[in-house]
């Protein structure tokens, strides 16, 4: 696997990115810092999956339950599915809403977990954080160190009720959002909403057969 397509599917094992609420919302009352979580959560997965030699293995299914329970909670999967459909997703009726969160979802949890099935040695390094205590959607940015080059890889976050949240990923000046906008409206435009929900979903089968 080539660096760019390997950096391609790290960039969202590593945070969400991406998509649900609170499994890692402090019990204390005070917000975490957006950097922080980040370092956190990015720290916890990568410990977690080189400590684990049936993850580093290709267990899928215990991978996958990691992203699900300790990244997606980190993410406004609302958004960044909204944000990924652009203009036509004011034109999906709410069921149509709430199944292109689902296979989409799906879609990113199996990209993340098989990129983190390859995790071996890979470090991470934090930039400190510009922005003013009053804002409400910052950038975090990192490297990913390890054989090679280092990669670029940023994260968009929004403050919520809840503390903050992941909603875009930036790899190697890829944004991850912006990356399957493209891909989305050529499927809407050609198919409609129905059409980019199926193709998802036919997309998902796949990946389910391959790994059974």
């Amino acid at each position: 696997m080539n660096r760019r397509t390997w950096s391609a599917r790290l960039l969202v094992c590593m945070c969400v990115p991406a998509f649900a609420l609170g499994a890692f919302a402090p019990a204390h009352a005070t917000v975490e810092g957006p950097d922080a979580l980040i370092k956190r959560v990015a720290t916890e997965v990568l410990d977690t999956v080189k400590a684990d030699p049936s993850m580093q293995a290709g267990d899928m299914q215990k991978v996958m339950a990691l992203v699900d329970t300790k990244i997606m909670p980190n993410v406004n999967f609302e958004r960044m599915t909204a944000s990924a459909v652009g203009r036509f997703w004011r034109q999906a009726t709410p069921e149509q809403q709430k199944q292109l969160q689902t296979e989409f979802k799906t879609l990113l949890v199996r990209t993340y977990s098989g990129a983190l099935s390859q995790v071996k040695d890979q470090s991470l390094s934090f930039r400190p954080l510009r922005a003013a205590p009053t804002d409400t959607e910052v950038v975090v940015r990192s490297e990913v160190r390890g054989r090679g080059d280092p990669v670029q890889l940023d994260y968009r976050l929004e403050k919520a009720d809840s503390g903050w949240k992941i909603y875009d990923l930036n790899v190697m000046g890829v944004w991850l959002v912006e990356t399957y906008r493209t891909q989305f409206s050529q499927e809407i435009t050609a198919n409609g909403i129905d059409g980019l929900i199926a193709s998802l979903a036919k997309r998902n089968r796949a990946n389910n057969a391959k790994a059974g």
